[in-house]
């Protein structure tokens, strides 16, 4: 045998892996995917959209606004009533100045409600308004 290698233990022999550098790899693409996720915004209640056979898909929609079919109005998972929506809309369009408003009405839903929340958001000053249909 060699000179150097005589005191040499199988349990000496194996080296050890530093994974202090891959979890910091890890932790800086978590931290990527989180930063430029795009989350998908909800209305709060499930709807009954009515079939149009002209409907486009609208990508930037900003403020959602849901009509269900009792007539209750919900923003952001919250009912909130026929006379606030203005406020929530100003609040959520100053939040996000380049987003539109999408209402998603029921099928059953009355006009009237439909109207209401369409005044309110062009008081809020958006015109750009969308109603959400079903593709038949």
């Amino acid at each position: 045998m060699r000179r150097g290698f005589q005191n040499l233990t199988p349990e000496a022999e194996e080296g050890e892996i530093d994974v202090t550098p891959m979890l910091d790899v890890v932790f800086i693409m978590l931290i990527f995917f989180i930063v430029t996720a795009s989350f998908v915004k909800e209305s709060g209640i499930e709807i009954n959209r009515p079939d149009a056979a002209t409907s486009v898909a609208k990508p930037k929609a900003g403020i959602l606004v849901a009509i269900n079919e009792n007539g209750e109005v919900w923003i952001n998972k919250r009912m909130v009533e026929v006379g606030q929506v203005r406020a929530n809309i100003e609040r959520l369009h100053a939040e996000n100045p380049q987003g539109t408003v999408v209402v998603q009405a029921d099928e059953e839903a009355r006009t009237k409600t439909l109207v209401a929340v369409m005044d309110a958001a062009r008081q809020a000053g958006i015109y750009d308004i969308s109603l959400a249909t079903q593709e038949p």
